[in-house]
């Protein structure tokens, strides 16, 4: 008998395929498409075309109707869930379950009594049930200022509330009846830590109650919870979410898996693997200076992170460093960047671009001086290759070539470790690499559409066998790009494509002259020295060998500090800066750059 006729005492035939189902899925890696997961099956246990050709009175082959049924059971039981659209996946408790015969009829007699008992003629419903839209949030307690920790009124209530006024307001919106709901705290922990930490502070949490969404309000702050309170806190580490609404990308993240097992599940944490990927072994391995890391003497600060008083940054600091452009554009500009997921900035020389880049950056994290490992800088080169920037091999301390991470790499790992924050990699000179040559696979798995699990890849140099890479959903990119290079090719049209491009001008604007004034620049000077370089601009621009790339940036005359001679510091910047700049575009004709800059210092 093979497993299409062989039958479980006390149970349809179908049940026969939940442990050949669960074994297939976690030797395809955990999820599959269904067909995968037909042939497979077909394959594996000789599965006769006979057999195959049986349709049941729908016209549905019986075969994969006992798959879809074997798969709907699975999926009721939390054993299986729909990761996306079309894919059948394996959850945390079902990668870890090896059914026998008894299990798989306990699990039928479980679910089967509300359920049709001819299951043959009966056709499998597409929708395996609530564990394919489950959501899974992890949500905070505690209102600063006299209100404190809500936990009690939120259980004795039934509800959950948001204490942030308009804040994670959408993300509550998003919240449905059938959702998971945990409310946690977050905090630094130095001491007693189950794990080697050698000292070092561990990010932790607490899962303080459980409990299922009845229903959401609608005002983007409040849902009714049947909650569950657990008899003791149980504490998460590592693996944290430090804002005060989250959900667990349960579908892409096998770290938030192992999160909502632990949590919704009772499942035990295993700290091995999470030592075992590169951000944490960088974190705690012997030779990591203890003094890098952020200190606290405290043994564990209970505090809600995203509550805490935070050096908050956004497009108003942008404008008061220096930022003259509109704030509209400002925050268009973000805007693109949250969406598209990478932004560059192009534009003529000294028009602010690695300036800007940084600051939106900050922004877009909401920080002013964010950890080093959220906010990255790399600067690209010809010589640059995939080996330095994704992965390769290099030599190690002991005179060996390893297979070592580039900065992508690290970052993409960083923000996978943190998956509710943040985090970005400016690119300097973006155009200055072979984009082909140095981004790899990643130019792929750069798109904004493809920032999933799903459409992940294997790499040139991979470190175990089957190892597949994506880019987190959370990890942006912002290069930059000086038009004006004339020993720059035209950009890869596949970079381009996945790129928002936003053009810098120079700004010798109302904003420029007033912060040129607070540095004591007289205000007939300032409008001199807009003046002068406004005509030189219009006659680079009118140079049909240049063009308005070439223009000349307002960085150049942009003071950082009080200026004590404006003459002499404008002649100096002129002299220095300008000219050779000019020298460069008019290499052929000297005489020009000579003249222009003695247009711009005529009568000082």
């Amino acid at each position: 008998m093979g497993i299409y006729d062989e039958k479980i005492a006390g149970a349809p035939q179908f049940v026969s395929y939940f442990g050949p189902m669960l074994d297939i899925l976690r030797d395809l890696g955990g999820k599959a498409a269904p067909k995968q997961i037909f042939d497979a099956i077909i394959e594996r246990y000789s599965v006769p075309d006979e057999f195959l050709q049986q349709a049941n009175k729908n016209g549905r082959p019986k075969f994969e109707n006992r798959v879809a049924w074997a798969r709907f059971y699975l999926t009721k039981a939390g054993l299986m869930y729909a990761p996306q659209r079309g894919i059948w996946g394996l959850t945390e408790a079902g990668r870890a379950t090896h059914l026998t015969a008894e299990q798989a009829a306990e699990i039928f007699k479980g679910v089967q009594a509300s359920l049709p008992r001819d299951e043959d003629e009966q056709q499998a419903p597409e929708d395996a049930g609530a564990a394919t839209t489950v959501s899974y949030w992890f949500v905070g307690s505690h209102w600063w200022g006299d209100s404190g920790d809500q936990t009690d009124r939120f259980l004795s209530e039934g509800i959950w509330q948001n204490g942030s006024d308009d804040k994670f307001s959408d993300l509550v919106r998003q919240m449905k009846p059938g959702d998971r709901i945990a409310i946690k705290s977050s905090y630094v922990r130095k001491h007693n830590v189950p794990f080697e930490n050698r000292g070092r502070p561990v990010s932790a949490m607490k899962i303080r109650a459980i409990g299922t969404i009845t229903a959401n309000r609608g005002d983007g702050s409040t849902v009714d919870v049947d909650w569950q309170p657990l008899a003791e806190p149980r504490e998460w580490y590592l693996y944290t979410y430090r804002t005060t609404v989250s959900r667990a990308r349960f579908e892409d993240d096998d770290m938030a898996r192992q999160l909502v097992a632990f949590t919704f599940e009772g499942a035990d944490q295993d700290y091995g693997k999470f030592l075992a990927h590169p951000y944490w072994i960088e974190r705690f391995a012997p030779d990591v200076d203890p003094l890098s890391e952020a200190e606290s003497d405290d043994e564990a600060d209970e505090a809600e992170d995203e509550a805490q008083a935070v050096d908050v940054y956004g497009i108003a600091d942008i404008m008061a460093e220096g930022g003259f452009m509109a704030e509209a554009d400002l925050a268009a500009w973000l805007e693109r960047l949250r969406v598209k997921k990478n932004l560059i900035l192009q534009g003529p020389p000294g028009t602010g671009k690695t300036w800007l880049a940084k600051r939106l950056a900050r922004a877009l994290i909401g920080q002013h001086s964010p950890r080093a490992d959220q906010l990255r800088s790399v600067q690209f080169h010809p010589s640059l290759s995939y080996e330095d920037f994704v992965r390769g091999y290099r030599p190690s301390a002991e005179g060996k070539l390893t297979l070592s991470d580039g900065v992508f790499l690290q970052i993409v790992e960083a923000a996978k470790a943190q998956p509710d924050v943040e985090h970005v990699l400016i690119i300097e000179e973006i155009n200055r690499g072979n984009p082909a040559q140095v981004f790899g696979e990643m130019l792929t798995l750069l798109e904004n559409t493809k920032r999933s699990r799903a459409d992940a890849m294997e790499l040139a140099y991979r470190k175990v066998p089957g190892e597949r890479i994506h880019v987190p959903d959370n990890l942006y990119i912002i290069g930059t790009m000086n038009i004006a290079d004339r020993s720059l090719a035209l950009v890869d049209l596949a970079l381009r494509r996945r790129f928002a491009f936003v053009t810098l001008e120079p700004l010798l604007n109302e904003a420029w002259q007033s912060w040129c004034a607070q540095r004591d620049l007289p205000v007939d000077f300032v409008e001199l020295v807009r003046d002068r370089l406004g005509a030189l601009n219009e006659e680079i621009s009118e140079d049909r060998a240049l063009g308005p790339q070439f223009k000349v940036g307002h960085s150049f005359v942009t003071p950082g500090q009080s200026v004590k001679s404006p003459h002499d510091w404008f002649r100096e910047i002129v002299q220095t800066e300008i000219e050779p700049l000019l020298s460069e575009y008019w290499f052929d004709t000297p005489d020009r750059s000579h003249e222009a800059a003695a247009k711009l210092l005529a009568g000082l």
